[in-house]
């Protein structure tokens, strides 16, 4: 009896909890035809910035490595601290979180995670370092787990939404075979119900079109994993859920039929024309219908010009993702661990700095970026971003 008692206590205590949770949750990500809402409201409400529609739009940065690490020891000393001497997993989130609420002072709205990361030399084909939240058989890694706790409840505290993309080529060979690919969806999507989290988008992979080891995770039968993740529900709630491509190359029909949203990447694209370009091609393949586009990664920049990627993606009406490589000196860009996550480079101050203008934020640093500082970057940028 006493034994039955406590059970059903410990039932009772734990549906409590599981509700307490849900109501502290702040921040939920909705679509309405080709807009993005947050909390039932059109993102940057009323906003036009030099006769262009803002509201609606998602402007965001690719920030993949807040949760990255390297199995493999010996690679892992590749991204050591200047400091320190040595890697380290959960200082890089500390210092991911420490510096999300400037980004969001300026006015961005979301960024993407992945939970394979992406090239932690910015552009590579080769990949000896093990960075993977899943084991081989698909099941969860804990630590991986709780640094994405930690970014994802801080996101949610400011409002933020998270575009969470789960494999990266180059990566999903840790995973054994296809059963296990399904395995890790599974898993991941249920996690973020029993965490009730309700601002993350699903990017099932990154770039599905670049070299993945598994079929299910390549074009012709990626939007299987697209539709596995829509059947999956906690009452009416589900998750939203696209895939991403190559640069410059426009979604296949039969992720355009299924997805909820579409993600382009600019890697490559260098003449802002030939951004408006894959926009008004996505919106004329079969099976579209109005859904917000956007791009979640396009490594060029040019800020201060009449004429950018940026600029081009804003006046189709699709959202813009700033990546900016760096170079594994704990100063430049967002994806060379060690990363420095605070807005501390010309560049990333450029890209900010137009995010709170075309947002309405007020900026917190509006030191111009040097024209000499870019231009040195452009010229080292290789010709096929990965």
């Amino acid at each position: 009896m006493i034994a039955r008692t406590a059970a059903a206590l410990f039932t009772v205590l734990a549906v409590d909890l599981a509700a307490g949770e849900a109501l502290a949750r702040r921040t939920e990500v909705s679509i309405h035809g080709d807009r993005f809402l947050i909390n039932g409201r059109l993102t940057c409400e009323g906003r036009t910035w030099r006769g262009h529609r803002i509201e609606g739009l998602l402007f965001n940065s690719r920030m993949v490595q807040g949760v990255f690490d390297d199995l493999n020891q010996e690679t892992r000393t590749r991204w050591a601290y200047p400091d320190t001497g040595c890697w380290d997993a959960d200082r890089n989130t500390r210092e991911f979180v420490a510096s999300m609420d400037e980004w969001r002072r300026h006015g961005l709205l979301a960024f993407t995670l992945n939970l394979q990361g992406g090239c932690p030399h910015g552009y590579c084909r080769e990949q000896p370092w093990h960075n993977s939240a899943f084991t081989p058989e698909g099941e969860l890694r804990p630590e991986y787990t709780g640094r994405l706790q930690t970014i994802l409840d801080r996101a949610d505290e400011l409002g933020m939404v998270v575009i969470l993309g789960l494999f990266y080529f180059g990566q999903d060979q840790r995973l054994t075979d296809e059963a296990a690919v399904v395995r890790g969806v599974d898993e991941i999507i249920d996690w973020l119900f029993d965490h009730d989290y309700r601002n993350v988008l699903i990017e099932v992979n990154n770039e599905c079109n670049v070299g993945y080891d598994h079929a299910i995770l390549r074009p012709q039968r990626v939007h299987e994993l697209i539709q596995r993740v829509q059947s999956a529900r906690r009452g009416s709630r589900r998750l939203l859920v696209s895939t991403s491509y190559g640069g410059g190359t426009i979604p296949g029909e039969n992720v355009v039929r299924c997805a909820d949203f579409l993600l382009l990447h600019g890697n490559g694209v260098v003449d802002p024309k030939l951004i408006t370009d894959m926009i008004r091609r996505t919106r004329r393949v079969a099976g579209y219908r109005p859904m917000p586009i956007l791009f979640n990664e396009d490594d060029h920049f040019d800020f201060d010009k009449p004429q950018n990627n940026m600029l081009a993606a804003t006046a189709e009406y699709c959202s813009w993702g700033f990546f900016d490589p760096g170079r594994n000196n704990y100063r430049d860009g967002y994806q060379c661990p060690p990363v420095n996550w605070g807005i501390n480079t010309d560049r990333k101050r450029a890209f900010f700095r137009k995010i709170a203008e075309m947002t309405g934020m007020t900026q917190v640093d509006s030191r111009p970026a040097t024209t000499a500082t870019q231009g040195a970057a452009e010229n080292d940028r290789p010709s096929r971003a990965q």
